[in-house]
């Protein structure tokens, strides 16, 4: 179910004050209401979510944490970040949670931090396999402060090779083990996962930006039994404002904190966290479960169809928002295809293809579904595909205008 517009009266300010930036705000918004929104990790938020982005608590400098502030005047702010402490602690689980991370990058930033030390093995996710850029890229904090050992996935099955994963540990005996990704459209096992890590008595840390909305709405398994700290991110299928979450348990809820602040941010985002709180709040309804089950089911849908239509599909098929797939067989690579697609207004990602060279292209179903399409727009869409792939021009502008005529029976913010 679509959600409803935002109010203007805001742009209506900003264009007589900076009508330039005006314009830029005016074009996005028409980009994001005529295009398909296919990226999986973009959202739609709603109208309340923007609301308190925009709030005066933008003004607020919080550092610190409630009750225990580096500035005065914070009362507001502690009851903002209260909220939404205690709205994520119940809606995932957890003993503790921090809000104050700025992105998922710097949820995980904040768990190294936290668990170790410069120059300590790290088990997780290899790049080329579906790894995040904090699991050891060598242009990334990560890899250059510890040393990373990536596992991978089975090649006939696409799926996490388990047998490798525990195999590395006892070798290396790293102080933690990362289990998630970027790009695989299957869940780990967590609990193999903490087996493995129990065994060589290393810290699991999950990264869950991806799953983390499909979590809160029951329709995917929750880390947090399983992990000593989940990180996450608050946009994507959870529908909240772009930043970062940490979920942890009740012993290292302390190291956590400081990991976050002093260590590696200052001053909290509080109308951020504000607007986390509002999502979070959404995300514990029951209308959000049925939203967090639809995605998963239109992606089943969108990635059957497109299977039908000639791309290969990573895992043959998906247990969440997420779609990979290798063009390959429509005589493309990964970037040709995200071109031509964005060519004909749908926008998307690429990702690596394990056990390959090539690159493939990653996409989700969060955002159509929060327009409010459902299985045959699913259909629809991977029959544009095709059509955008041919090449010819005429095609392009034929699939083009056909996503413009989608697109607007599915306004985001109820026109």
């Amino acid at each position: 179910m679509a959600v409803s517009a935002p109010a203007g009266e805001g742009l209506d300010v900003l264009r007589r004050q900076d009508p330039q930036i005006a314009d830029v705000l005016s074009g996005e918004a028409r980009r994001q209401a005529e295009t398909l929104q296919l990226i999986a990790a973009e959202n739609f938020t709603s109208p309340a979510v923007l609301a308190a982005l925009a709030s005066p608590l933008a003004n607020k400098y919080a550092e610190g944490y409630p009750g225990a502030r580096h500035h005065g005047g914070c009362a507001y702010a502690d009851a903002a970040e209260r909220i939404a402490v205690e709205r994520a602690t119940a809606l995932f689980g957890a003993d503790h949670a921090n809000l104050q991370p700025h992105s998922g990058s710097a949820a995980v930033l904040a768990a190294y931090a936290a668990l170790l030390r410069p120059g300590d093995t790290v088990l997780a996710m290899g790049l080329d396999q579906g790894g995040h850029l904090t699991h050891g890229s060598p242009a990334n904090f990560s890899g250059r402060w510890f040393d990373f050992v990536p596992y991978g996935t089975d090649p006939a099955t696409g799926l996490i090779d388990y047998e490798q994963v525990a195999a590395l540990a006892r070798h290396h005996r790293p102080k933690a083990i990362v289990c998630g990704s970027i790009s695989s459209p299957r869940h780990p096992d967590y609990a193999l996962f903490r087996a493995i890590a129990d065994e060589v008595g290393a810290y699991l840390i999950a990264d869950a930006a991806h799953p983390i909305g499909l979590v809160a709405g029951g329709a995917a398994p929750n880390p947090v039994p399983y992990a000593d700290v989940v990180c996450a991110t608050t946009h994507k299928v959870l529908r909240g404002p772009r930043g970062g979450m940490l979920l942890c348990t009740a012993e290292l809820a302390d190291r956590i904190d400081r990991a976050v602040f002093p260590f590696t941010q200052g001053g909290a985002q509080m109308h951020t966290i504000a607007a986390k709180a509002v999502a979070l709040g959404e995300a514990s309804t029951p209308a959000f479960t049925g939203y967090a089950h639809r995605v998963v089911e239109h992606a089943r849908v969108l990635a059957a169809a497109l299977s039908a239509e000639g791309f290969a599909l990573t895992t043959g098929g998906t247990d969440t928002h997420l779609i990979t797939a290798d063009p390959a067989p429509l005589g493309l690579d990964g970037r040709s295809a995200r071109a031509r697609l964005a060519a004909a207004g749908m926008v998307l990602d690429t990702c690596a293809l394990p056990h390959g060279t090539g690159r493939g292209i990653r996409l989700g179903t969060a955002a159509v579904t929060t327009q409010g399409m459902g299985a045959p727009e699913m259909a629809g869409i991977a029959a544009l595909f095709t059509v955008a792939l041919r090449g010819e021009r005429e095609a392009t502008a034929r699939a083009r205008a056909e996503v413009r005529e989608l697109t607007s029976g599915f306004p985001p913010y109820g026109g």
